[in-house]
C-alpha cells in the first residue's frame, strides 16, 4: 500500500495532489484511507490473528484444527479453513507438521575445497 508514503512525502510539504499523480494513485480514496486507515474487517482480522498466535505459541505441536478449536473457546467465531490460512500466511506451522525436504539443502551446499595435490602456482608476474 502507497498511502502511507504520500503521507510522508505530506510531511515534507510535497502537496498530496503531485505525490498521488506521481505514484498513480486516486486521490479521493487516499483521502478516504486518512479518515479510516484500517476497515473493520481487517481489525477483526487482527484481533483474530493474535488469538491464533497465542494459541500456537501456547501449543506449537497443535495443527490448525486444534488451534481452531484453541481459538473458538477463547470466543471467537471462526472456521478452520479460516485459521488454516491465518497460519499458512503467516508460516506458524506445527512443530511436527512442516517436513523438510533435505534433499533440496544438500544440493545447494558448496563442493568442499580440496588441497592442491599437484602444488600449481596460480600468481601473476604482473599485469597483463
Amino acid at each position: 500500500m502507497m498511502f502511507p508514503v504520500v503521507t510522508d512525502l505530506a510531511r515534507d510539504k510535497i502537496p498530496v495532489t503531485v505525490s498521488c499523480r506521481v505514484l498513480n494513485l486516486c486521490r479521493q480514496q487516499y483521502c478516504r484511507w486518512r479518515q479510516q486507515p484500517f476497515t473493520d474487517a481487517e481489525l477483526d482480522e487482527a484481533w483474530l490473528a493474535n488469538a491464533v498466535f497465542d494459541a500456537h505459541v501456547d501449543d506449537p505441536e497443535f495443527g490448525y484444527r486444534f488451534i481452531a478449536d484453541e481459538v473458538r473457546a477463547a470466543g471467537h467465531d471462526v472456521s478452520d479453513r479460516t485459521v488454516w490460512r491465518i497460519c499458512r500466511d503467516n508460516r506458524w506451522w506445527s512443530a511436527f507438521g512442516k517436513p523438510k525436504n533435505h534433499k533440496a539443502a544438500a544440493s545447494r551446499r558448496a563442493t568442499t575445497a580440496h588441497d592442491d595435490l599437484v602444488g600449481r602456482d596460480f600468481t601473476a608476474n604482473g599485469p597483463i
